[in-house]
Protein backbone atom coordinates (compact mmCIF):
# COMPACT_ATOMS: atom_id res chain seq x y z
CA UNK A 1 0.00 0.00 0.00
CA UNK A 2 1.33 3.46 -0.89
CA UNK A 3 2.16 5.37 2.22
CA UNK A 4 1.20 9.00 2.58
CA UNK A 5 3.49 11.74 3.85
CA UNK A 6 1.62 14.74 5.14
CA UNK A 7 3.25 18.08 5.61
CA UNK A 8 1.39 21.03 7.11
CA UNK A 9 2.57 24.50 7.84
CA UNK A 10 1.10 27.29 9.91
CA UNK A 11 2.21 30.75 10.91
CA UNK A 12 1.21 33.44 13.31
CA UNK A 13 2.92 36.76 14.07
CA UNK A 14 2.47 38.90 17.24
CA UNK A 15 6.49 36.36 14.50
CA UNK A 16 20.64 11.67 6.24
CA UNK A 17 23.43 11.42 4.61
CA UNK A 18 27.10 10.65 5.24
CA UNK A 19 27.86 14.33 5.68
CA UNK A 20 25.74 14.50 8.84
CA UNK A 21 28.89 13.78 10.80
CA UNK A 22 29.49 17.52 10.52
CA UNK A 23 27.22 18.41 13.42
CA UNK A 24 26.87 21.32 15.80
CA UNK A 25 30.02 20.40 17.74
CA UNK A 26 32.11 20.53 14.57
CA UNK A 27 31.03 24.12 14.06
CA UNK A 28 33.17 25.44 16.86
CA UNK A 29 36.23 24.00 15.15
CA UNK A 30 35.53 25.69 11.82
CA UNK A 31 37.10 28.95 10.76
CA UNK A 32 34.91 32.00 11.36
CA UNK A 33 34.93 33.06 7.73
CA UNK A 34 33.75 29.59 6.65
CA UNK A 35 30.93 29.74 9.18
CA UNK A 36 29.77 33.16 8.01
CA UNK A 37 29.96 32.11 4.37
CA UNK A 38 27.83 29.06 5.06
CA UNK A 39 25.13 31.02 6.86
CA UNK A 40 25.23 33.72 4.20
CA UNK A 41 24.74 31.15 1.43
CA UNK A 42 21.73 29.58 3.13
CA UNK A 43 20.17 32.93 4.05
CA UNK A 44 20.46 34.15 0.46
CA UNK A 45 18.78 30.96 -0.69
CA UNK A 46 16.00 31.39 1.86
CA UNK A 47 15.48 34.98 0.72
CA UNK A 48 15.24 33.93 -2.93
CA UNK A 49 12.66 31.29 -1.99
CA UNK A 50 10.72 33.86 0.03
CA UNK A 51 10.52 36.23 -2.95
CA UNK A 52 9.61 33.39 -5.33
CA UNK A 53 6.81 32.24 -3.03
CA UNK A 54 5.61 35.80 -2.46
CA UNK A 55 5.20 36.23 -6.22
CA UNK A 56 3.14 33.01 -6.42
CA UNK A 57 0.92 33.95 -3.50
CA UNK A 58 0.07 37.46 -4.72
CA UNK A 59 -0.86 36.04 -8.11
CA UNK A 60 -3.65 34.13 -6.37
CA UNK A 61 -4.93 37.10 -4.39
CA UNK A 62 -4.10 40.25 -6.29
CA UNK A 63 -6.19 42.53 -4.06
CA UNK A 64 -5.64 40.79 -0.73
CA UNK A 65 -3.48 41.43 2.29
CA UNK A 66 -0.73 38.84 2.72
CA UNK A 67 1.37 37.59 5.57
CA UNK A 68 3.58 34.49 5.97
CA UNK A 69 6.84 33.32 7.56
CA UNK A 70 9.49 32.33 5.00
CA UNK A 71 11.73 31.29 7.90
CA UNK A 72 9.16 28.87 9.33
CA UNK A 73 8.42 27.37 5.94
CA UNK A 74 12.09 26.92 5.07
CA UNK A 75 12.80 25.36 8.45
CA UNK A 76 10.00 22.79 8.22
CA UNK A 77 10.95 21.93 4.66
CA UNK A 78 14.62 21.66 5.65
CA UNK A 79 13.70 19.04 8.24
CA UNK A 80 11.79 17.16 5.54
CA UNK A 81 14.68 17.59 3.09
CA UNK A 82 16.87 15.69 5.56
CA UNK A 83 15.04 12.54 4.45
CA UNK A 84 14.89 13.29 0.71
CA UNK A 85 16.96 11.54 -1.92
CA UNK A 86 17.43 11.24 -5.67
CA UNK A 87 15.33 13.42 -7.96
CA UNK A 88 13.07 14.47 -5.08
CA UNK A 89 16.03 16.01 -3.25
CA UNK A 90 17.24 17.69 -6.45
CA UNK A 91 13.84 19.26 -7.09
CA UNK A 92 13.49 20.46 -3.51
CA UNK A 93 17.00 21.90 -3.58
CA UNK A 94 16.23 23.95 -6.69
CA UNK A 95 12.85 25.27 -5.55
CA UNK A 96 13.89 25.99 -1.97
CA UNK A 97 17.39 27.16 -3.01
CA UNK A 98 19.00 24.74 -0.55
CA UNK A 99 22.62 23.64 -1.00
CA UNK A 100 22.71 20.06 -2.25
CA UNK A 101 25.16 19.07 0.48
CA UNK A 102 22.88 18.29 3.39
CA UNK A 103 25.40 18.97 6.16
CA UNK A 104 25.87 22.57 5.03
CA UNK A 105 22.15 23.25 5.08
CA UNK A 106 21.38 21.70 8.44
CA UNK A 107 24.45 23.17 10.15
CA UNK A 108 23.45 26.63 8.92
CA UNK A 109 19.88 26.21 10.15
CA UNK A 110 21.16 25.08 13.54
CA UNK A 111 23.11 28.30 13.98
CA UNK A 112 20.45 30.50 12.42
CA UNK A 113 17.94 29.30 14.96
CA UNK A 114 20.38 29.89 17.81
CA UNK A 115 21.25 33.36 16.52
CA UNK A 116 17.62 34.41 16.22
CA UNK A 117 16.70 33.02 19.63
CA UNK A 118 19.74 34.80 21.11
CA UNK A 119 18.52 38.13 19.74
CA UNK A 120 15.85 38.29 22.43
CA UNK A 121 18.36 37.45 25.16
CA UNK A 122 20.73 40.24 24.09
CA UNK A 123 18.09 42.92 23.59
CA UNK A 124 15.45 44.63 25.65
CA UNK A 125 11.74 44.63 24.86
CA UNK A 126 11.98 41.61 22.58
CA UNK A 127 10.55 38.13 22.86
CA UNK A 128 11.42 35.51 20.25
CA UNK A 129 10.75 31.80 20.41
CA UNK A 130 11.57 29.27 17.70
CA UNK A 131 10.80 25.64 18.39
CA UNK A 132 10.62 22.40 16.40
CA UNK A 133 8.88 19.15 17.27
CA UNK A 134 8.77 15.62 15.84
CA UNK A 135 5.93 13.14 16.43
CA UNK A 136 6.53 9.66 14.98
CA UNK A 137 4.66 6.38 14.86
CA UNK A 138 5.70 4.07 17.68
CA UNK A 139 7.66 1.11 16.31
CA UNK A 140 8.09 2.63 12.83
CA UNK A 141 11.59 1.98 11.38
CA UNK A 142 12.88 5.55 11.23
CA UNK A 143 16.54 5.62 10.23
CA UNK A 144 18.93 6.69 12.95
CA UNK A 145 20.58 9.22 10.60
CA UNK A 146 17.24 10.95 10.06
CA UNK A 147 16.32 11.01 13.75
CA UNK A 148 19.79 12.29 14.67
CA UNK A 149 19.65 15.00 12.03
CA UNK A 150 16.28 16.33 13.15
CA UNK A 151 17.22 16.17 16.82
CA UNK A 152 20.79 17.51 16.63
CA UNK A 153 20.25 20.29 14.12
CA UNK A 154 16.65 21.30 14.88
CA UNK A 155 16.35 20.26 18.53
CA UNK A 156 13.28 18.18 17.63
CA UNK A 157 13.52 14.93 19.55
CA UNK A 158 11.30 12.06 18.45
CA UNK A 159 8.15 11.68 20.51
CA UNK A 160 6.69 8.26 19.89
CA UNK A 161 2.90 8.09 19.52
CA UNK A 162 0.37 5.70 18.03
CA UNK A 163 -1.38 7.31 15.09
CA UNK A 164 -3.06 3.99 14.29
CA UNK A 165 -5.31 4.08 17.33
CA UNK A 166 -5.20 7.66 18.66
CA UNK A 167 -4.70 10.07 15.75
CA UNK A 168 -7.46 12.42 16.91
CA UNK A 169 -5.90 12.72 20.37
CA UNK A 170 -2.46 13.28 18.83
CA UNK A 171 -3.85 15.98 16.52
CA UNK A 172 -5.18 17.85 19.55
CA UNK A 173 -1.85 17.39 21.34
CA UNK A 174 0.08 18.87 18.40
CA UNK A 175 -2.32 21.78 18.10
CA UNK A 176 -1.98 22.46 21.84
CA UNK A 177 1.82 22.51 21.48
CA UNK A 178 1.61 24.99 18.60
CA UNK A 179 -0.83 27.18 20.52
CA UNK A 180 1.49 27.24 23.52
CA UNK A 181 4.60 28.04 21.44
CA UNK A 182 2.83 30.91 19.65
CA UNK A 183 1.28 32.45 22.76
CA UNK A 184 -2.18 31.25 21.67
CA UNK A 185 -2.00 33.17 18.39
CA UNK A 186 -2.04 30.06 16.19
CA UNK A 187 -4.91 27.74 16.97
CA UNK A 188 -6.11 24.55 15.31
CA UNK A 189 -3.18 24.35 12.91
CA UNK A 190 -4.03 20.78 12.00
CA UNK A 191 -7.71 20.44 11.23
CA UNK A 192 -9.69 17.19 11.40
CA UNK A 193 -8.93 14.91 8.47
CA UNK A 194 -5.33 15.97 7.99
CA UNK A 195 -4.03 13.28 10.32
CA UNK A 196 -5.37 9.73 10.27
CA UNK A 197 -4.40 6.15 11.11
CA UNK A 198 -1.96 6.04 8.19
CA UNK A 199 0.08 9.03 9.39
CA UNK A 200 3.60 8.03 10.37
CA UNK A 201 5.41 11.31 11.02
CA UNK A 202 4.59 14.93 11.87
CA UNK A 203 7.28 17.63 11.86
CA UNK A 204 6.31 21.05 13.21
CA UNK A 205 8.04 24.43 13.37
CA UNK A 206 6.64 27.30 15.42
CA UNK A 207 7.92 30.85 15.65
CA UNK A 208 6.67 33.62 17.91
CA UNK A 209 7.82 37.23 17.98
CA UNK A 210 6.79 40.18 20.09
CA UNK A 211 8.77 43.39 20.01
CA UNK A 212 8.30 46.96 21.16
CA UNK A 213 9.44 49.69 18.81
CA UNK A 214 12.77 51.27 19.75
CA UNK A 215 10.90 54.51 19.13
CA UNK A 216 7.22 53.92 19.96
CA UNK A 217 4.42 55.87 18.35
CA UNK A 218 2.45 58.06 20.76
CA UNK A 219 -1.14 56.86 21.05
CA UNK A 220 -2.41 60.41 21.25
CA UNK A 221 -0.89 61.21 17.85
CA UNK A 222 -2.84 58.46 16.09
CA UNK A 223 -5.65 59.96 14.03
CA UNK A 224 -8.17 58.76 11.51
CA UNK A 225 -6.83 59.29 8.00
CA UNK A 226 -7.37 58.11 4.44
CA UNK A 227 -5.69 54.96 3.17
CA UNK A 228 -5.95 54.69 -0.60
CA UNK A 229 -6.79 51.07 -1.48
CA UNK A 230 -6.85 52.16 -5.14
CA UNK A 231 -5.87 55.41 -6.85
CA UNK A 232 -9.46 56.66 -6.46
CA UNK A 233 -10.94 54.77 -3.47
CA UNK A 234 -9.97 55.31 0.16
CA UNK A 235 -10.90 53.94 3.58
CA UNK A 236 -10.53 55.67 6.93
CA UNK A 237 -7.96 54.00 9.18
CA UNK A 238 -6.07 54.76 12.43
CA UNK A 239 -2.84 56.33 11.19
CA UNK A 240 0.15 56.42 13.54
CA UNK A 241 2.76 59.13 13.16
CA UNK A 242 6.12 60.25 14.54
CA UNK A 243 9.31 62.05 13.51
CA UNK A 244 12.61 60.44 14.43
CA UNK A 245 15.92 59.16 13.07
CA UNK A 246 15.47 55.95 11.10
CA UNK A 247 17.24 53.98 8.43
CA UNK A 248 15.84 55.38 5.19
CA UNK A 249 16.56 55.21 1.49
CA UNK A 250 14.72 55.67 -1.77
CA UNK A 251 15.18 54.61 -5.37
CA UNK A 252 13.91 57.30 -7.67
CA UNK A 253 14.18 55.15 -10.80
CA UNK A 254 11.90 52.47 -9.32
CA UNK A 255 9.89 55.03 -7.35
CA UNK A 256 10.17 53.27 -3.99
CA UNK A 257 10.84 54.47 -0.44
CA UNK A 258 12.35 52.08 2.11
CA UNK A 259 12.11 52.60 5.87
CA UNK A 260 13.55 50.62 8.78
CA UNK A 261 11.65 50.65 12.06
CA UNK A 262 13.84 48.96 14.70
CA UNK A 263 12.57 47.06 17.69
CA UNK A 264 14.15 47.54 21.12
CA UNK A 265 17.74 46.33 21.27
CA UNK A 266 21.24 46.81 22.61
CA UNK A 267 23.76 48.57 20.39
CA UNK A 268 26.80 47.19 22.24
CA UNK A 269 25.77 43.68 21.24
CA UNK A 270 25.20 44.52 17.58
CA UNK A 271 27.42 47.51 16.75
CA UNK A 272 27.02 47.02 13.00
CA UNK A 273 23.24 47.32 13.22
CA UNK A 274 22.65 50.33 15.40
CA UNK A 275 20.44 49.88 18.44
CA UNK A 276 18.69 46.71 17.35
CA UNK A 277 18.94 43.31 15.75
CA UNK A 278 15.31 42.90 14.68
CA UNK A 279 13.58 45.44 12.44
CA UNK A 280 10.49 45.95 10.37
CA UNK A 281 11.31 47.06 6.84
CA UNK A 282 8.58 48.87 4.93
CA UNK A 283 8.73 49.14 1.12
CA UNK A 284 6.44 51.90 -0.09
CA UNK A 285 5.80 52.78 -3.74
CA UNK A 286 5.72 56.49 -4.48
CA UNK A 287 2.46 56.21 -6.39
CA UNK A 288 -0.84 55.17 -4.85
CA UNK A 289 -1.27 52.51 -7.52
CA UNK A 290 2.41 51.56 -7.59
CA UNK A 291 2.31 48.26 -5.66
CA UNK A 292 2.22 46.03 -8.75
CA UNK A 293 5.25 47.82 -10.23
CA UNK A 294 7.11 47.53 -6.93
CA UNK A 295 6.34 43.82 -6.71
CA UNK A 296 7.72 43.24 -10.20
CA UNK A 297 10.98 44.91 -9.12
CA UNK A 298 11.16 42.87 -5.89
CA UNK A 299 14.22 40.86 -6.84
CA UNK A 300 17.03 39.65 -4.63
CA UNK A 301 19.62 42.15 -5.87
CA UNK A 302 17.26 45.12 -5.55
CA UNK A 303 16.16 44.14 -2.07
CA UNK A 304 19.75 43.55 -0.95
CA UNK A 305 20.80 46.98 -2.22
CA UNK A 306 17.88 48.75 -0.55
CA UNK A 307 18.53 47.04 2.78
CA UNK A 308 22.26 47.77 2.65
CA UNK A 309 21.48 51.47 2.18
CA UNK A 310 19.47 51.55 5.41
CA UNK A 311 22.65 51.97 7.43
CA UNK A 312 22.31 55.70 6.78
CA UNK A 313 20.09 57.11 9.53
CA UNK A 314 18.26 60.40 9.14
CA UNK A 315 15.25 62.20 10.51
CA UNK A 316 12.04 60.99 8.82
CA UNK A 317 8.40 61.99 9.25
CA UNK A 318 6.59 58.65 9.39
CA UNK A 319 2.92 57.84 8.84
CA UNK A 320 2.01 54.17 9.27
CA UNK A 321 -1.44 52.60 9.69
CA UNK A 322 -2.29 50.20 12.49
CA UNK A 323 -3.16 46.80 11.06
CA UNK A 324 -3.83 43.15 11.80
CA UNK A 325 -3.55 40.35 9.26
CA UNK A 326 -4.48 36.70 9.60
CA UNK A 327 -3.87 34.32 6.70
CA UNK A 328 -3.86 30.61 5.93
CA UNK A 329 -2.66 28.61 2.94
CA UNK A 330 -2.42 25.09 1.63
CA UNK A 331 0.85 25.23 -0.27
CA UNK A 332 1.08 21.72 -1.71
CA UNK A 333 -0.04 22.63 -5.24
CA UNK A 334 1.91 25.88 -5.15
CA UNK A 335 5.22 24.20 -4.29
CA UNK A 336 4.59 21.39 -6.76
CA UNK A 337 3.98 23.94 -9.53
CA UNK A 338 7.19 25.75 -8.57
CA UNK A 339 9.21 22.68 -9.57
CA UNK A 340 9.11 20.01 -6.87
CA UNK A 341 6.16 17.78 -7.94
CA UNK A 342 7.80 14.47 -7.06
CA UNK A 343 7.60 15.18 -3.34
CA UNK A 344 3.81 15.04 -3.60
CA UNK A 345 3.25 11.97 -5.79
CA UNK A 346 4.18 8.32 -6.25
CA UNK A 347 7.63 9.28 -7.53
CA UNK A 348 8.64 10.69 -4.14
CA UNK A 349 11.92 9.53 -2.66
CA UNK A 350 12.06 10.03 1.10
CA UNK A 351 14.11 6.92 1.63
CA UNK A 352 16.33 8.90 3.99
CA UNK A 353 13.51 8.67 6.52
CA UNK A 354 12.83 4.93 6.59
CA UNK A 355 15.07 3.31 3.96
CA UNK A 356 12.33 2.74 1.38
CA UNK A 357 10.52 4.87 -1.19
CA UNK A 358 6.97 4.63 0.13
CA UNK A 359 6.43 8.09 1.63
CA UNK A 360 5.22 11.26 -0.01
CA UNK A 361 3.89 14.64 1.12
CA UNK A 362 0.12 14.96 0.98
CA UNK A 363 -0.39 18.51 2.26
CA UNK A 364 1.41 21.62 3.45
CA UNK A 365 -0.68 24.10 5.41
CA UNK A 366 0.49 27.45 6.67
CA UNK A 367 -1.11 29.98 9.02
CA UNK A 368 0.07 33.44 10.00
CA UNK A 369 -0.99 36.39 12.13
CA UNK A 370 0.47 39.86 12.72
CA UNK A 371 -0.62 42.81 14.85
CA UNK A 372 1.08 46.20 14.40
CA UNK A 373 0.25 49.09 16.71
CA UNK A 374 1.78 52.09 18.50
CA UNK A 375 3.72 49.95 20.98
CA UNK A 376 5.19 47.47 18.54
CA UNK A 377 4.47 44.19 16.77
CA UNK A 378 3.25 40.76 17.81
CA UNK A 379 3.59 37.84 15.44
CA UNK A 380 3.68 34.05 15.44
CA UNK A 381 4.01 31.18 13.01
CA UNK A 382 3.80 27.40 12.97
CA UNK A 383 4.73 24.85 10.35
CA UNK A 384 3.85 21.19 10.50
CA UNK A 385 5.08 18.35 8.34
CA UNK A 386 3.06 15.18 8.42
CA UNK A 387 4.42 12.00 6.95
CA UNK A 388 2.30 8.94 6.66
CA UNK A 389 2.10 5.86 4.62
CA UNK A 390 2.96 7.64 1.08
CA UNK A 391 21.11 58.14 -3.71
CA UNK A 392 20.65 60.28 -0.44
CA UNK A 393 17.13 61.68 0.05
CA UNK A 394 16.33 65.31 0.88
CA UNK A 395 16.36 66.47 4.53
CA UNK A 396 13.50 65.22 6.71
CA UNK A 397 11.73 63.15 4.06
CA UNK A 398 8.12 62.15 4.58
CA UNK A 399 7.25 58.48 4.58
CA UNK A 400 3.47 58.40 4.30
CA UNK A 401 2.20 54.82 4.08
CA UNK A 402 -1.34 55.78 3.10
CA UNK A 403 -1.53 53.31 0.20
CA UNK A 404 -0.60 49.62 -0.32
CA UNK A 405 2.90 48.60 0.76
CA UNK A 406 5.15 45.59 1.46
CA UNK A 407 6.72 44.85 4.84
CA UNK A 408 9.34 42.46 6.26
CA UNK A 409 10.45 41.54 9.76
CA UNK A 410 14.15 40.79 9.56
CA UNK A 411 16.91 39.45 11.81
CA UNK A 412 19.55 41.99 10.87
CA UNK A 413 22.83 40.32 11.76
CA UNK A 414 22.05 37.23 9.63
CA UNK A 415 19.76 39.13 7.21
CA UNK A 416 17.12 36.43 7.63
CA UNK A 417 13.55 37.34 6.68
CA UNK A 418 11.46 35.98 9.53
CA UNK A 419 8.13 37.28 8.23
CA UNK A 420 6.92 38.94 5.06
CA UNK A 421 3.68 40.43 3.82
CA UNK A 422 1.81 43.29 2.25
CA UNK A 423 -0.97 45.62 3.34
CA UNK A 424 -3.57 46.38 0.70
CA UNK A 425 -6.35 47.37 3.09
CA UNK A 426 -5.57 47.84 6.82
CA UNK A 427 -9.23 47.32 7.72
CA UNK A 428 -9.25 43.77 6.40
CA UNK A 429 -7.97 41.27 8.96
Amino acid sequence: MLKRLRLKMGLAIIFACVFLMLGPKAWAQAEDNTAFELIDQVVKGNTTFALDLYARLIAKGKSDNLFFSPYSLSTALAMTYAGAGGRTATQMSKVLHFPEEQAELHTAFYHLQNDVNDAAKKASNLEIRIANAFWGQKGYPFLENFKDSVENYYQAKLKEVDFRTAYQTIRKEINAWVEEQTNKKIKNLIKPGLIDHLTRLVLVNAIYFKGNWASPFKTGDTKKASFWVTSTKDVRVPMMTQKNHFGYTENRRLQVQVLELPYGGNSQDFPSYGDNNISMIVLLPRQRNGLAKLEKSLKGKNLEQWLDNLQWRQKVKVFLPKFKISTGFNLSKTLASMGMPDAFNENADFSGIDGVKELHITSIVHKAFVDVNEKGTEAAAATGVMIGTRGLPPPTPEFRADHPFIFLIRHNSTKSILFMGRVVNPLKK
